[in-house]
């Protein structure tokens, strides 16, 4: 039997996957972070599923849970809010799978940074404005960050920042990317997109920690940094500017 970890997307039951789906269907034991999980998406699972909330549980109570589902020879669910592949704990819990000899496999989500993007239509790359994204986390009370990682030699490049895990930190933070973006740089706050309780803001490196505080925003929320999200006068890329001469048949 398999642990399956899967990405929950950024809330709405309909912005995760059909194999996701799928999985959710078959698996007779899910366990899933209840803090940031829309109960909608659970509606996948089957109706005698094993719901298991982990937001209370450690990882050693997670990794057991897991362990004696596949001694049972029961499928696991193991929901990850957005994308598995970035900040959800999967390399942890995988090590600890591996050891224990239970299989396991990642079915990929849409994550919580490109939802925000879509709903306000923007992309993130824009030419000439912005060809990189780079996706990062503050660190206060958290495992420090590597070597080099620093936030100011990502603003340096000037890329479209994603900053995860960050909301308590969104003042600090700001005061630390105007030198490199310029106080009316935009920023985008995503809480909980496509969810009951979606709320956007939209505003910049100056006035952007004042709407944070006021809305008492305090987790589940990724924040977006960036020329590009207010980008008009650009240049149109090379993509569709020209066609390819195909020889003649015959």
């Amino acid at each position: 039997m398999t642990v399956h970890f899967i990405g929950a997307g950024p809330g709405a039951a309909d912005l995760i996957t059909l194999r996701a789906a799928n999985l959710l269907a078959q698996c007779a034991v899910c366990l899933f972070a209840g803090t940031y999980l829309d109960d909608e998406v659970l509606s996948h699972c089957p109706p005698d599923a094993e719901l298991v909330d982990t937001q209370h549980l450690d990882l050693d109570d997670i990794i057991a849970v897991m362990v004696r589902a596949h001694a049972a020879g029961n499928d696991v669910a193991r929901l990850c809010s957005g994308d598995p592949t970035i900040y959800s704990a999967v390399a942890e819990q995988t090590r600890r799978l591996d050891a224990a000899g239970v299989p396991w496999q990642i079915t990929p989500g849409v994550s919580a940074y490109a939802a925000t993007a879509a709903l306000v239509g923007r992309e993130l790359t824009v030419p000439e404005v912005a060809q990189s994204v780079v996706l990062t986390r503050a660190q206060r009370d958290s495992t420090k960050m590597p070597e080099g990682e620093a936030l100011a030699n990502f603003a340096a490049t000037g890329a479209t920042l994603v900053l995860h895990l960050a909301i308590r930190h969104v003042r600090r933070l700001a005061d630390e990317l105007v030198p490199h973006y310029g106080a009316d740089c935009p920023v985008v706050v995503g809480s909980q997109v496509s969810g009951p309780h979606e709320l956007v803001l939209r505003g910049t490196l100056a006035d952007i920690a004042d709407q944070v505080e006021a809305h008492g925003l305090r987790q589940a929320a990724v924040i977006i940094v960036g020329r590009a999200l207010a980008a008009q006068e650009f240049v149109e890329s090379h993509l569709y500017s020209s066609r390819r001469t195909r020889p003649a048949v015959g």
